[in-house]
């Protein structure tokens, strides 16, 4: 306790606590850590595939074992270990989501920088093609492409959830980038000669770049919930397991109507847990990034404004005081 009052006492000690340990102006909240720990635990799930003793393909029991005997969540309806395709079902979704969401991102960011600062017949031509795609349902679009491929791979259809999802992150990344394009800056960096690409990537990018992360989390989101949606429906990735695939197969095996909960309840609690966590992780980034969501700014305000009005207060005790303490020494005088 006396430590860090003198720490706050201190000025310097800390500003240079602040500058080693640059977590502490971020402000971050309990959502923060809640949403990075259901994220971290999906993403150790999906990677513990690889020193589990089971493969995802290796036939360890019969139809719908129940767990036991070794086996944390019994066996699915092709006798596999479900614990084990579920790690490899969920890596599957993790990397179809990271590779759809930078695809989705990247277009999205590019076109709405081009529209937003350029303008004009470009932005009209570029916010058209936009509002087209936005007006057909994604998942018509995704149901075709998909069906038009010949054997979906997971990088495939990564590309196409990608390709097909980037609509809206441009509109939000054009009205960031109208608002960057009038700043003073934005003149010196043309007047000193710099291009077009130049300009967007050093002097209008970074200016957007926080909403760029917070969009890039819920593309992720989105896109392991489409690949999910596509596998339920039997276009999935062909060859690999996945959760959409598990949910699937467990949906076409009767596994809800046997009652086997183990083959179809721990890739439903995955994949709202994926939903939940990035969510989670995209509102608590926007409390970091906008200074106005942040919580307990208002209960800060009150306070703030009281302590004026308690200083205005003491001021205003002060000068009636003095003032009283001259008028009687005038008079004394007199």
């Amino acid at each position: 306790m006396t430590a860090e009052m003198a720490t706050l006492s201190d000025p310097k000690k800390a500003s240079l606590l602040t500058r080693l340990n640059p977590l502490r102006t971020m402000n971050l909240s309990a959502r923060f850590y809640v949403a990075l720990v259901i994220v971290v635990i999906v993403v150790l799930l999906g990677l513990a595939g690889f020193v589990y003793p089971t493969s995802s393909g290796e036939k360890v029991g019969s139809l719908y074992d129940a767990p036991g005997n070794g086996l944390l969540l019994g066996t699915d309806n092709f006798g596999h270990d479900v614990l084990a395709v579920l790690m490899a079902g969920t890596r599957t979704s993790l990397i179809i989501g990271l590779v759809a969401g930078t695809v989705a991102t990247t277009i999205g960011v590019g076109i709405g920088l081009l529209a937003g600062f350029v303008g004009g017949w470009l932005e009209e031509l570029l916010m058209g093609v936009t509002n087209v795609v936005l007006a057909i349902p994604s998942i018509i679009v995704l149901i075709l492409i998909s069906i038009s491929i010949p054997q979906s791979t997971i990088w495939s259809l990564a590309i196409v959830i990608g390709i097909t999802s980037w609509p809206w992150t441009a509109r939000a990344v054009r009205a960031q980038a109208s608002s960057v394009a009038t700043r003073e800056h934005i003149d010196v960096a043309r007047l000193s000669g710099a291009r077009l690409p130049e300009i967007l990537v050093k002097d209008v990018l970074p200016y957007i770049l926080s909403y760029t992360v917070m969009a890039f989390v819920l593309q992720v989101s989105g896109a392991i919930l489409a690949e999910s949606a596509l596998s339920m429906l039997g276009l999935g990735p062909a060859g690999a397991d996945s959760l959409g695939i598990q949910l699937h197969w467990a949906l076409a095996f009767q596994a809800v109507a046997s009652g086997a909960w183990w083959a179809f309840l721990p890739p439903t609690i995955v994949l709202t847990l994926v939903s939940f966590g990035f969510l989670l992780l995209q509102a608590s980034l926007d409390e970091v990034f906008n200074p106005r969501l942040r919580r307990g700014k208002k209960k800060q305000m009150k306070k703030a404004a009281a302590r004026r009005a308690a200083e205005a207060k003491a001021l205003a005790a002060t000068a009636r005081t003095a003032i009283g303490t001259t008028r009687s020494t005038a008079g004394d005088s007199a």
